[in-house]
């Protein structure tokens, strides 16, 4: 079976069934299932959060549609490192990829890494029990070697071909949405629940105040959605692109956003709002209270393998950015080499490992959360305004439905997420646009690089 060229050393193997799974493994991870109860410790009101995963899930269909165009019209490996870049400058796609390197791809890949760690060893302790050190020394060591170990596995295994991967992508994902699918039909039908959760609600102060904290959280509710947008970053890769991705993008963040909003009733409708309030392992929790406590143990094997998914996921995705970067002159080019065996690039591969272990080692998801939902705000609205400027100049292959109201909608509230985001959390805020500032320097040096002696 032979597969059409993409004209940059890839090649156009994946349809729209891959795709799609793509889409779904990318945004169902780490964010779904820790932010809820973190969310509730600071709105107090299920109404509330509630109607804000709904404006989430809207939002982020609102720039699915704009990708649609975008990736349409500019069918290549990298996402917005790709768009910006043709719309814009090499200069605002470089950054793009510089503060995905760190932010988009990397850190996810080590919180999901962190997140399947903690669920996995909720359910067998007995992991972290070796006998060599002592007890919270050695469980401390093992959760980081387990960490790496994950990470490692899955770089390997995407080095072998994109093929083999997807595959194995798209049997995580069916597990995935069985996982999710099944823990809300048996909660509601099954679960002792009460629908007084509901509620059982604090007064909420639509003040300044409550502005912020609904910013706030709405940017971390955007994070557990970010990846609406990851059938993009494989262009180059995709069969017949101008009807295959603008579909992945939808279908994909359309089922999420149902399956999102699904699973935080079943949460509600689980655990009382006090008890919810600044519980991190919300899943664990409420199936804990709906069907007992070896339940508990049981979702969090599944839960697990949820954020397995999700870590593959990005392995397959960020590389494409560096790939692009690298093919462009302006990252390392070594990076640019295409495995010739297996077809993928395998060195960007694990040049993402190889980061993502890093912070693994050194970081923890906490410390993640925030800096992230801020830094993966910044770029997609950039690319989301390049839409008006495919319609000005005729470049648009698919006119997606919904322009320029969808455009609109997702440059206005992700602006206002950002703006009040930054006033809650100014310390984050300011280190996430400081890691993009430091890309200026660092791209003038590849350019010099690049058009150096030869």
């Amino acid at each position: 079976m032979t597969h059409e060229p993409s004209g940059d050393g890839l090649q156009r193997k994946l349809g729209l069934f891959p795709l799609t799974n793509i889409v779904i493994a990318n945004m169902i991870g780490a964010g779904i299932f820790t932010t809820s109860g973190l969310l509730m410790g600071d709105l107090h009101h299920p109404g509330v959060m509630l109607g804000l995963w709904v404006v989430g899930g809207l939002v982020a269909l609102c720039g699915a549609l704009s990708y649609g165009e975008l990736g349409a019209a500019i069918p290549r490996a990298g996402g917005e490192y790709a768009f910006l870049s043709r719309l814009y400058h090499p200069g605002v796609g470089f950054l793009s990829g510089w503060v995905s390197f760190f932010v988009g791809f990397s850190a996810p890949i080590a919180a999901s890494a962190i997140g399947f760690v903690e669920y996995l060893t909720r359910a067998f302790p007995g992991l972290l029990e070796l006998g060599l050190l002592p007890e919270p020394v050695e469980a401390k060591i093992m959760k980081k070697v387990y960490a790496i170990l994950v990470i490692a596995a899955f770089a390997f295994l995407h080095t072998r071909g994109l093929e083999l991967g997807a595959r194995v992508q798209n049997g995580l994902t069916a597990l995935k949405i069985l996982i999710v699918v099944g823990l809300v039909a048996a909660g509601f039908a099954f679960g002792k629940g009460s629908l007084a959760n509901f509620t059982a609600a604090a007064p909420f102060r639509f003040d300044f105040a409550g502005w912020k904290t609904m910013g706030l959280s709405l940017m971390w509710i955007m994070f557990a959605y970010s990846g609406w947008n990851a059938s993009a970053y494989v262009g180059s890769e995709v069969k017949d692109p101008s009807r295959n991705l603008p579909r992945s993008l939808l279908l994909g963040t359309g089922i999420v956003a149902l399956l999102y909003a699904a699973l935080n009733l079943f949460y509600v409708y689980a655990v009382p709002p006090a008890d919810m309030e600044g519980v991190i392992s919300i899943g664990g929790l409420a199936a804990g209270n709906l069907f007992g406590r070896s339940a508990e143990t049981v979702i969090s094997v599944f839960i697990s393998f949820a954020l397995f998914s999700s870590l593959s996921a990005y392995l397959i995705l960020g590389p494409r950015v560096y790939y692009s970067m690298a093919k462009d002159g302006i990252f390392f080019k070594t990076i640019a080499r295409v495995s010739e065996r297996h077809g993928v690039p395998s060195r960007a591969i694990v040049l993402q490992g190889a980061i993502a272990v890093v912070m693994a080692l050194f970081g923890t998801f906490d410390q993640l959360l925030t800096y992230m939902g801020f830094s993966l705000g910044i770029f997609p609205i950039l690319a989301v305004v390049g839409v008006f400027k495919l319609r000005r100049t005729g470049q648009s292959v698919v006119r997606m439905p919904g322009f320029p109201v969808a455009s609109l909608v997702y440059i206005l509230v992700g602006v206002t997420i950002l703006a009040l985001a930054f006033l809650e959390r100014p310390v984050e805020s300011s280190v996430a646009v400081a890691t993009a500032l430091v890309g200026i320097p660092v791209y003038f040096l590849f350019k010099r690089a690049a058009n150096g002696p030869r």
